[in-house]
Protein backbone atom coordinates (compact mmCIF):
# COMPACT_ATOMS: atom_id res chain seq x y z
CA UNK A 1 0.00 0.00 0.00
CA UNK A 2 0.87 3.62 -0.67
CA UNK A 3 1.64 6.03 2.12
CA UNK A 4 -1.74 7.68 1.23
CA UNK A 5 -3.90 4.11 1.12
CA UNK A 6 -2.31 3.42 4.76
CA UNK A 7 -3.40 6.72 6.00
CA UNK A 8 -6.38 6.41 4.41
CA UNK A 9 -7.25 2.60 5.78
CA UNK A 10 -6.51 4.21 9.06
CA UNK A 11 -8.19 7.39 8.74
CA UNK A 12 -11.91 5.23 7.92
CA UNK A 13 -11.34 2.93 10.54
CA UNK A 14 -10.99 5.89 13.23
CA UNK A 15 -13.79 7.69 11.62
CA UNK A 16 -16.25 4.25 12.23
CA UNK A 17 -15.35 4.65 16.03
CA UNK A 18 -15.69 8.57 15.98
CA UNK A 19 -19.02 8.19 14.84
CA UNK A 20 -20.72 7.02 17.71
CA UNK A 21 -18.53 9.66 20.17
CA UNK A 22 -20.40 11.87 22.77
CA UNK A 23 -20.03 15.24 22.89
CA UNK A 24 -18.12 15.34 25.86
CA UNK A 25 -15.60 12.90 24.96
CA UNK A 26 -14.86 14.66 21.40
CA UNK A 27 -14.66 17.98 23.41
CA UNK A 28 -11.90 16.25 25.77
CA UNK A 29 -10.03 15.82 22.65
CA UNK A 30 -10.51 19.02 21.34
CA UNK A 31 -9.41 20.51 24.85
CA UNK A 32 -6.39 18.10 25.32
CA UNK A 33 -5.26 19.25 21.38
CA UNK A 34 -5.72 23.10 22.75
CA UNK A 35 -3.52 22.37 25.92
CA UNK A 36 -0.84 20.73 23.84
CA UNK A 37 -0.12 23.78 21.26
CA UNK A 38 0.61 26.40 23.96
CA UNK A 39 2.34 23.88 26.24
CA UNK A 40 4.36 22.76 23.15
CA UNK A 41 4.21 26.37 21.34
CA UNK A 42 8.22 26.66 21.59
CA UNK A 43 8.26 23.68 19.46
CA UNK A 44 5.57 24.84 16.72
CA UNK A 45 7.43 27.98 16.68
CA UNK A 46 10.90 26.93 15.84
CA UNK A 47 9.74 24.74 13.19
CA UNK A 48 7.88 28.18 11.98
CA UNK A 49 11.52 29.85 11.77
CA UNK A 50 12.77 27.11 9.21
CA UNK A 51 9.39 28.03 7.59
CA UNK A 52 10.00 31.72 6.92
CA UNK A 53 13.47 31.19 6.52
CA UNK A 54 12.68 29.29 3.57
CA UNK A 55 10.36 31.33 2.08
CA UNK A 56 12.58 34.36 2.61
CA UNK A 57 15.33 33.23 0.79
CA UNK A 58 12.68 31.96 -2.20
CA UNK A 59 11.80 35.59 -2.95
CA UNK A 60 8.19 34.57 -1.08
CA UNK A 61 6.57 38.56 -0.67
CA UNK A 62 5.97 40.02 2.73
CA UNK A 63 2.34 39.78 2.43
CA UNK A 64 2.67 35.50 2.26
CA UNK A 65 4.93 35.23 4.60
CA UNK A 66 2.65 36.51 6.94
CA UNK A 67 -0.29 34.35 6.13
CA UNK A 68 3.28 31.83 6.58
CA UNK A 69 4.05 33.32 10.24
CA UNK A 70 2.40 31.18 12.95
CA UNK A 71 3.65 33.27 16.19
CA UNK A 72 2.83 32.53 20.13
CA UNK A 73 0.60 34.58 19.85
CA UNK A 74 -1.09 33.05 16.55
CA UNK A 75 -0.72 29.57 18.56
CA UNK A 76 -2.52 31.11 21.65
CA UNK A 77 -5.48 32.52 19.59
CA UNK A 78 -5.55 29.32 17.28
CA UNK A 79 -6.19 27.00 20.62
CA UNK A 80 -8.63 30.05 21.95
CA UNK A 81 -10.16 29.13 18.60
CA UNK A 82 -9.97 25.02 19.62
CA UNK A 83 -11.84 26.02 22.79
CA UNK A 84 -14.54 27.75 21.34
CA UNK A 85 -15.30 24.68 19.38
CA UNK A 86 -16.05 23.12 22.46
CA UNK A 87 -18.57 25.67 23.27
CA UNK A 88 -20.21 25.07 19.94
CA UNK A 89 -23.68 22.59 19.62
CA UNK A 90 -23.02 19.40 18.42
CA UNK A 91 -24.63 18.96 15.08
CA UNK A 92 -23.90 15.24 14.89
CA UNK A 93 -27.18 12.90 15.95
CA UNK A 94 -29.55 15.97 15.49
CA UNK A 95 -33.07 15.20 13.95
CA UNK A 96 -33.72 17.22 11.35
CA UNK A 97 -37.44 16.55 10.61
CA UNK A 98 -39.52 13.29 11.63
CA UNK A 99 -42.91 12.08 10.25
CA UNK A 100 -45.80 9.48 10.16
CA UNK A 101 -46.58 8.03 7.26
CA UNK A 102 -50.22 6.72 6.53
CA UNK A 103 -48.79 2.95 6.94
CA UNK A 104 -47.45 3.39 10.27
CA UNK A 105 -43.73 4.27 9.39
CA UNK A 106 -42.28 6.48 11.52
CA UNK A 107 -39.58 8.53 9.28
CA UNK A 108 -36.39 10.58 10.72
CA UNK A 109 -34.37 12.88 9.06
CA UNK A 110 -30.95 12.62 11.03
CA UNK A 111 -27.37 14.47 10.61
CA UNK A 112 -24.68 12.17 10.38
CA UNK A 113 -20.89 12.51 9.68
CA UNK A 114 -19.59 12.90 6.25
CA UNK A 115 -16.63 10.40 7.58
CA UNK A 116 -13.22 10.75 6.18
CA UNK A 117 -12.69 14.45 4.76
CA UNK A 118 -9.10 15.22 3.09
CA UNK A 119 -8.21 19.04 3.22
CA UNK A 120 -5.44 19.86 0.31
CA UNK A 121 -4.01 23.48 1.46
CA UNK A 122 -1.38 25.66 1.07
CA UNK A 123 0.81 28.21 3.32
CA UNK A 124 -1.85 28.75 6.29
CA UNK A 125 -0.38 26.44 9.63
CA UNK A 126 -3.23 27.78 11.80
CA UNK A 127 -5.46 25.82 8.71
CA UNK A 128 -3.92 22.68 9.95
CA UNK A 129 -5.29 23.34 13.48
CA UNK A 130 -9.07 24.63 12.67
CA UNK A 131 -9.74 22.25 10.33
CA UNK A 132 -8.71 19.28 12.28
CA UNK A 133 -10.64 20.06 15.62
CA UNK A 134 -13.95 21.07 13.19
CA UNK A 135 -13.44 17.65 11.82
CA UNK A 136 -13.48 15.71 14.85
CA UNK A 137 -15.96 17.65 16.42
CA UNK A 138 -18.57 16.76 13.73
CA UNK A 139 -17.28 13.15 14.29
CA UNK A 140 -15.17 12.77 11.51
CA UNK A 141 -11.37 11.54 10.57
CA UNK A 142 -9.29 13.82 8.12
CA UNK A 143 -6.38 12.88 6.08
CA UNK A 144 -4.42 16.55 5.73
CA UNK A 145 -1.93 17.25 3.27
CA UNK A 146 -0.39 20.89 3.52
CA UNK A 147 2.02 22.41 0.43
CA UNK A 148 5.61 22.68 1.06
CA UNK A 149 5.95 26.35 2.06
CA UNK A 150 5.08 25.04 5.52
CA UNK A 151 5.58 21.75 6.17
CA UNK A 152 7.85 22.16 8.85
CA UNK A 153 5.74 23.87 11.00
CA UNK A 154 2.51 21.14 9.93
CA UNK A 155 4.54 18.49 10.83
CA UNK A 156 5.12 19.82 14.05
CA UNK A 157 1.22 20.77 15.03
CA UNK A 158 0.40 17.41 13.70
CA UNK A 159 2.74 15.85 15.74
CA UNK A 160 1.67 17.74 18.74
CA UNK A 161 -1.83 17.05 17.84
CA UNK A 162 -1.68 13.19 17.28
CA UNK A 163 0.21 13.19 20.78
CA UNK A 164 -2.67 14.98 22.56
CA UNK A 165 -5.22 12.56 21.61
CA UNK A 166 -2.63 9.33 22.46
CA UNK A 167 -2.27 10.72 25.48
CA UNK A 168 -5.93 10.87 26.51
CA UNK A 169 -6.90 7.04 25.11
CA UNK A 170 -7.84 8.76 21.38
CA UNK A 171 -7.21 7.40 18.98
CA UNK A 172 -4.38 9.52 17.14
CA UNK A 173 -5.96 7.99 13.63
CA UNK A 174 -8.34 10.54 13.70
CA UNK A 175 -5.84 12.97 12.11
CA UNK A 176 -3.96 11.89 8.96
CA UNK A 177 -0.98 13.72 7.37
CA UNK A 178 0.96 13.39 4.27
CA UNK A 179 4.44 13.93 4.49
CA UNK A 180 4.85 13.88 0.87
CA UNK A 181 3.96 17.73 -0.62
CA UNK A 182 4.68 16.76 -4.41
CA UNK A 183 1.49 16.95 -6.59
CA UNK A 184 2.19 13.46 -7.30
CA UNK A 185 0.60 13.18 -3.19
CA UNK A 186 -2.01 15.22 -4.60
CA UNK A 187 -3.00 13.82 -7.18
CA UNK A 188 -3.46 10.34 -5.56
CA UNK A 189 -5.41 11.71 -2.45
CA UNK A 190 -7.49 13.37 -5.37
CA UNK A 191 -9.05 9.89 -7.04
CA UNK A 192 -8.67 8.10 -3.09
CA UNK A 193 -12.31 7.28 -3.66
CA UNK A 194 -11.92 4.23 -1.26
CA UNK A 195 -10.74 5.86 1.68
CA UNK A 196 -12.31 9.21 1.61
CA UNK A 197 -15.53 10.74 1.50
CA UNK A 198 -14.72 14.49 0.34
CA UNK A 199 -12.32 16.30 -0.99
CA UNK A 200 -11.54 20.28 0.29
CA UNK A 201 -9.05 22.50 -1.31
CA UNK A 202 -8.15 25.18 0.42
CA UNK A 203 -5.74 27.82 -1.33
CA UNK A 204 -5.13 29.82 -4.38
CA UNK A 205 -6.98 29.42 -8.12
CA UNK A 206 -4.51 27.31 -9.44
CA UNK A 207 -4.50 24.50 -6.43
CA UNK A 208 -8.32 24.92 -6.44
CA UNK A 209 -8.88 24.63 -10.47
CA UNK A 210 -6.53 21.53 -10.39
CA UNK A 211 -8.58 19.68 -7.77
CA UNK A 212 -11.92 20.85 -9.05
CA UNK A 213 -10.71 19.44 -12.44
CA UNK A 214 -8.92 16.35 -11.79
CA UNK A 215 -10.50 14.62 -8.41
CA UNK A 216 -12.97 11.63 -8.59
CA UNK A 217 -13.57 12.32 -4.99
CA UNK A 218 -16.37 14.34 -4.24
CA UNK A 219 -15.20 18.36 -3.79
CA UNK A 220 -16.29 21.32 -1.97
CA UNK A 221 -15.21 24.44 -3.84
CA UNK A 222 -13.64 27.02 -1.72
CA UNK A 223 -11.36 29.72 -1.02
CA UNK A 224 -10.89 31.79 -4.39
CA UNK A 225 -11.61 35.42 -3.83
CA UNK A 226 -11.56 38.26 -6.14
CA UNK A 227 -13.98 40.28 -3.99
CA UNK A 228 -15.14 43.90 -4.85
CA UNK A 229 -16.24 46.89 -3.69
CA UNK A 230 -18.69 49.04 -5.31
CA UNK A 231 -19.09 52.98 -4.08
CA UNK A 232 -22.52 53.84 -5.19
CA UNK A 233 -23.51 57.69 -6.31
CA UNK A 234 -24.94 57.65 -2.73
CA UNK A 235 -22.46 56.08 -0.49
CA UNK A 236 -21.26 58.20 2.80
CA UNK A 237 -17.43 58.67 1.08
CA UNK A 238 -15.95 59.02 4.54
CA UNK A 239 -17.98 55.25 5.31
CA UNK A 240 -16.60 53.76 1.61
CA UNK A 241 -13.08 54.96 2.30
CA UNK A 242 -13.11 53.32 5.95
CA UNK A 243 -14.70 50.00 3.93
CA UNK A 244 -12.45 49.98 1.22
CA UNK A 245 -8.98 50.72 3.60
CA UNK A 246 -10.38 47.70 5.73
CA UNK A 247 -11.29 45.35 2.85
CA UNK A 248 -7.97 45.91 0.93
CA UNK A 249 -5.29 46.65 3.64
CA UNK A 250 -6.15 44.93 7.16
CA UNK A 251 -4.77 41.42 5.93
CA UNK A 252 -4.18 41.58 1.92
CA UNK A 253 -3.27 37.86 1.68
CA UNK A 254 -6.66 36.79 2.81
CA UNK A 255 -9.81 35.23 0.26
CA UNK A 256 -12.05 37.64 2.01
CA UNK A 257 -9.76 41.29 1.03
CA UNK A 258 -11.22 43.10 -1.32
CA UNK A 259 -9.20 42.73 -5.31
CA UNK A 260 -11.30 45.31 -7.15
CA UNK A 261 -12.86 48.75 -6.45
CA UNK A 262 -15.40 50.31 -8.66
CA UNK A 263 -16.83 53.99 -8.22
CA UNK A 264 -19.76 55.74 -9.44
CA UNK A 265 -18.37 58.96 -11.44
CA UNK A 266 -20.65 61.45 -9.99
CA UNK A 267 -18.54 61.02 -6.28
CA UNK A 268 -15.11 59.28 -8.09
CA UNK A 269 -13.21 62.96 -7.86
CA UNK A 270 -13.78 63.29 -3.91
CA UNK A 271 -13.58 59.75 -3.52
CA UNK A 272 -9.74 59.10 -5.12
CA UNK A 273 -8.63 61.98 -3.77
CA UNK A 274 -9.15 60.74 0.51
CA UNK A 275 -8.54 57.24 -0.96
CA UNK A 276 -5.26 58.25 -2.66
CA UNK A 277 -3.93 59.35 0.85
CA UNK A 278 -4.57 55.68 2.55
CA UNK A 279 -3.11 53.73 0.02
CA UNK A 280 0.17 55.77 0.03
CA UNK A 281 0.55 54.61 3.20
CA UNK A 282 0.78 50.57 2.57
CA UNK A 283 2.31 51.87 -0.69
CA UNK A 284 -0.79 49.84 -2.63
CA UNK A 285 -0.22 49.00 -6.13
CA UNK A 286 -3.19 50.54 -8.05
CA UNK A 287 -4.46 49.22 -11.67
CA UNK A 288 -6.83 51.59 -12.70
CA UNK A 289 -9.09 51.84 -15.55
CA UNK A 290 -7.77 55.14 -18.25
CA UNK A 291 -9.95 58.00 -16.79
CA UNK A 292 -8.25 57.52 -13.49
CA UNK A 293 -4.27 57.47 -13.64
CA UNK A 294 -4.28 60.82 -12.82
CA UNK A 295 -6.52 61.03 -9.66
CA UNK A 296 -4.59 57.76 -8.06
CA UNK A 297 -0.82 57.01 -7.82
CA UNK A 298 -1.40 54.24 -10.11
CA UNK A 299 1.29 51.78 -11.48
CA UNK A 300 -0.50 51.37 -14.56
CA UNK A 301 -3.81 51.10 -16.57
CA UNK A 302 -5.57 48.23 -15.36
CA UNK A 303 -5.99 45.30 -18.09
CA UNK A 304 -8.21 42.44 -18.22
CA UNK A 305 -6.21 40.53 -16.87
CA UNK A 306 -5.81 42.53 -13.53
CA UNK A 307 -9.53 42.85 -13.04
CA UNK A 308 -9.76 39.16 -13.28
CA UNK A 309 -6.61 38.62 -10.47
CA UNK A 310 -6.88 37.78 -7.05
CA UNK A 311 -3.68 40.12 -6.14
CA UNK A 312 -3.41 38.39 -2.41
CA UNK A 313 -1.02 41.54 -1.72
CA UNK A 314 -0.92 45.15 -1.39
CA UNK A 315 -2.59 45.56 -5.09
CA UNK A 316 -6.19 45.72 -6.55
CA UNK A 317 -7.98 46.86 -9.60
CA UNK A 318 -9.83 50.14 -9.84
CA UNK A 319 -12.53 51.30 -12.08
CA UNK A 320 -14.65 54.34 -12.66
CA UNK A 321 -18.46 53.02 -13.07
CA UNK A 322 -21.76 55.08 -14.64
CA UNK A 323 -23.89 53.32 -12.52
CA UNK A 324 -25.07 50.78 -10.01
CA UNK A 325 -25.92 48.78 -13.14
CA UNK A 326 -22.27 48.79 -14.90
CA UNK A 327 -21.05 47.55 -11.64
CA UNK A 328 -23.32 44.51 -11.31
CA UNK A 329 -22.11 43.64 -14.87
CA UNK A 330 -18.35 44.38 -14.03
CA UNK A 331 -18.79 42.02 -10.82
CA UNK A 332 -20.76 39.50 -12.45
CA UNK A 333 -18.19 39.35 -15.37
CA UNK A 334 -14.85 38.73 -12.91
CA UNK A 335 -16.44 37.75 -9.61
CA UNK A 336 -15.46 34.74 -8.38
CA UNK A 337 -18.76 34.48 -6.39
CA UNK A 338 -17.25 34.68 -2.53
CA UNK A 339 -17.65 38.50 -1.37
CA UNK A 340 -19.01 41.38 -2.95
CA UNK A 341 -20.11 44.84 -1.44
CA UNK A 342 -22.12 48.20 -1.89
CA UNK A 343 -21.67 51.39 -0.17
CA UNK A 344 -24.91 53.31 -0.24
CA UNK A 345 -27.65 55.23 1.26
CA UNK A 346 -30.09 53.94 -1.87
CA UNK A 347 -32.06 51.45 -0.67
CA UNK A 348 -33.38 50.85 -4.00
CA UNK A 349 -30.27 50.35 -5.42
CA UNK A 350 -28.92 48.56 -2.14
CA UNK A 351 -31.95 46.05 -3.05
CA UNK A 352 -30.59 45.95 -6.47
CA UNK A 353 -27.45 45.21 -5.33
CA UNK A 354 -28.82 42.63 -2.92
CA UNK A 355 -30.98 40.43 -5.86
CA UNK A 356 -28.25 40.80 -8.99
CA UNK A 357 -25.38 39.97 -7.18
CA UNK A 358 -24.38 36.15 -7.13
CA UNK A 359 -22.18 35.56 -4.60
CA UNK A 360 -21.62 33.53 -1.41
CA UNK A 361 -22.01 36.69 0.61
CA UNK A 362 -23.19 39.96 -0.45
CA UNK A 363 -22.47 42.66 1.29
CA UNK A 364 -24.29 46.69 2.22
CA UNK A 365 -22.05 48.97 4.22
CA UNK A 366 -19.47 46.94 5.38
CA UNK A 367 -16.37 45.58 5.16
CA UNK A 368 -16.11 42.01 3.08
CA UNK A 369 -13.38 41.30 5.71
CA UNK A 370 -16.54 39.91 8.12
CA UNK A 371 -16.30 36.53 5.63
CA UNK A 372 -15.38 34.22 8.05
CA UNK A 373 -16.79 31.24 10.86
CA UNK A 374 -15.96 33.36 13.81
CA UNK A 375 -17.29 36.86 12.52
CA UNK A 376 -20.82 34.62 11.21
CA UNK A 377 -21.03 33.07 14.34
CA UNK A 378 -20.15 29.61 13.20
CA UNK A 379 -16.51 29.04 15.23
CA UNK A 380 -13.71 28.29 13.51
CA UNK A 381 -14.26 27.53 9.77
CA UNK A 382 -13.16 25.00 7.06
CA UNK A 383 -13.02 27.47 4.34
CA UNK A 384 -15.20 29.61 2.38
CA UNK A 385 -17.37 27.58 -0.12
CA UNK A 386 -18.17 29.45 -3.55
CA UNK A 387 -20.38 26.37 -4.84
CA UNK A 388 -24.25 26.23 -4.57
CA UNK A 389 -24.26 22.45 -3.25
CA UNK A 390 -24.35 21.26 -0.11
CA UNK A 391 -22.35 24.25 1.32
CA UNK A 392 -22.11 27.96 0.53
CA UNK A 393 -20.28 30.87 2.23
CA UNK A 394 -18.05 30.19 5.79
CA UNK A 395 -18.41 26.58 6.20
CA UNK A 396 -19.18 25.57 10.15
CA UNK A 397 -19.73 22.27 11.53
CA UNK A 398 -22.87 21.58 10.01
CA UNK A 399 -21.53 21.62 6.88
CA UNK A 400 -19.11 18.79 8.03
CA UNK A 401 -22.14 16.76 8.05
CA UNK A 402 -24.90 14.60 5.82
CA UNK A 403 -28.10 13.24 7.01
CA UNK A 404 -29.65 9.83 6.83
CA UNK A 405 -32.98 8.90 7.04
CA UNK A 406 -33.96 6.44 9.67
CA UNK A 407 -37.29 4.33 9.35
CA UNK A 408 -38.70 2.44 11.69
CA UNK A 409 -41.60 0.15 11.67
CA UNK A 410 -43.73 -2.79 13.21
CA UNK A 411 -43.90 -5.34 10.29
CA UNK A 412 -44.89 -3.05 7.16
CA UNK A 413 -43.90 -4.53 3.82
CA UNK A 414 -44.50 -3.12 0.02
Amino acid sequence: MTELETLGALAKKASASLSVADTQYKNKMLIAIADALVANSAEIIEANRADISNADANGVSKAMQDRLLFTEERIKASADGVRKVCELRDPVGEIMEEWNRPNGLKIQKRRVPLGVVGIIYEARPNVTVDTAVLCIKASNAVILRGGKEAVNTNTAIVKVMKAALKEIGADENIIGFVTDTSRDSANEMMKLNKYIDVLIPRGGAGLINAVVQNATVPVIETGVGNCHVYVDKYADIKMAVDIISNAKMSRPSVCNAAESLLVHKDVSDEFYAMLDEKFKEKSVKVYASADITDKLTCVREATDDDFATEFLDYAISVKTVSDVSEAIEHISKYSTKHSECIVTDDTENAELFKACIDAAAVYVNASTRFTDGFEFGFGAEIGISTQKLHARGPMGLKELTSYKYVIEGNGQIR
